[in-house]
């Protein structure tokens, strides 16, 4: 049996994870539960699967969680900085990091420097700290299974290729909701628009990221540090299908593609239990439901989140850090009506242009980074200078 703790259990990664551990419960038992302010779906949480331990992040809420969970044997933190304490605790085999931004970086710290393997969901921990994290990873002999649905598909692609040479991956798609759009019309879309997602059901943070393809760039970032890759060798195809999860092309030309439909609970599973495959109820593939699969290039004219992306891992040190703490100020400021769609690409080019850039940062350097290009991303929107 294997011991889980999830990070973030409240949003949508963590509550798929759940129905994982729910449809195997002889295979997968939770030992550490947290939510950021969703105490009440917390608390339903831990009396059903009885962790050890739950976090919540919202102090204010830490009495009533305690209250609530008086009657078992649960042991309730309270804190951001509990988070870092969980995700070293020894009970666990597994510490699968669903929480939303750069606050799962200091908590992976913590489980990677305890021996903990990472079921990674959080990709803004190697957006921000990339070379640090498998660098820490590889002293402490920890494995980082991917579970965003294109990484585990890379991943997957290369069981048994250890010895074989990458040419390129591919990262697909979908395009989201804006696919095919031109900039006249994005200049005046609203928050509701952006949250309807074609092909996935996720948290409002990275559906927006997925609208502006904001999230394929961070997903760019990432696979450079888990497939430890070159810039060239990554590109991102259009499948607005998302039956193709992403596909690995050998130094022979051939190429292995990960396909299914979309369904988060997969990579989920697969990281959790890795290397072992489960049986499971999931929907199957029917290629008569789909007779046609298109790709198309990316238009990073349009969408030049993903172009910043990009610029910002050719430029390396702490350039992705300023993206990402600059992208997470604008999509609040967007999910609030306080900026445009297009404004967005604005102000973290600004932010990219104006932060102090170091070119071999330390960790220290990347919390600075984080908090510095917070503060400039903020200014500018509240001041409207863009």
């Amino acid at each position: 049996m294997k011991n889980i703790t999830i990070l973030g259990s409240t949003g949508s990664i963590g509550t798929q994870a759940l129905e994982v551990v729910r449809d195997h419960p002889a295979i997968f038992k939770v030992s550490v539960l947290s939510a950021l302010k969703n105490s009440e779906l917390l608390i339903q949480q831990a009396k059903e699967f009885r962790p050890e331990v739950v976090v919540i992040c919202d102090e204010n809420q830490y009495l009533y969680v305690k209250n609530e969970l008086s009657a078992f044997n649960i042991k309730v933190l309270a804190g951001e900085a509990a988070l870092s304490e969980v995700a070293a605790y020894p009970q666990s085999d597994v510490v699968l990091t669903a929480l939303m931004g750069s606050v799962g970086l200091k908590p992976t710290i913590a489980a990677i420097k305890a021996g903990k393997n990472i079921a990674l969901a959080n990709k803004e921990t190697l957006v921000v700290a990339g070379e640090y994290i498998t660098q820490l990873a590889a002293e402490h002999n920890v494995k980082i299974l991917p579970v965003d649905s294109e990484h585990s598909a890379i991943f997957q692609c290369l069981v048994g290729e250890e010895h074989n040479e990458i040419e390129k991956i591919y990262l697909t798609a979908s395009g989201g909701p804006f696919l095919g759009k031109n900039k006249d019309f994005l200049s005046t879309v609203k928050r509701e628009q952006a949250l309807k997602h074609p092909n996935w059901v996720m948290g409002a943070k990275i559906t927006i990221d997925s609208a502006s393809l904001m999230n394929k760039g961070l997903e760019v970032i990432e696979a450079k540090w888990l497939f430890n890759l070159d810039v060239d060798q990554i590109d991102v195809i259009v499948h607005p299908q998302s039956i193709i999860h992403s596909i690995v092309q050998f130094t022979d030309g051939s190429m292995k593609a990960q396909m299914g439909v979309p369904d988060m609970k997969l990579p989920i599973q697969y990281a959790l239990n890795y290397p072992d495959r489960l049986k499971n109820n999931f929907k199957r593939f029917n290629f008569l439901d789909y007779p046609n699969f298109s790709f198309q290039k990316a238009d990073m004219e349009t969408f030049r989140n993903l172009d910043l992306a990009f610029k910002s891992l050719r430029k390396g040190g702490n350039m992705p850090c300023i993206l990402n703490a600059a992208n997470e100020i604008v999509v609040a400021a967007f999910l609030k009506n306080k900026i445009g769609f297009l404004q967005m690409s604005e102000v973290i080019e600004r932010c990219m242009e104006e932060i102090s850039f170091v070119e071999k940062p330390q960790l220290n350097d990347y919390l600075e980074t984080d908090k510095h290009s917070r503060i400039l991303a903020g200014e500018l929107v509240t001041k409207s200078i863009v």
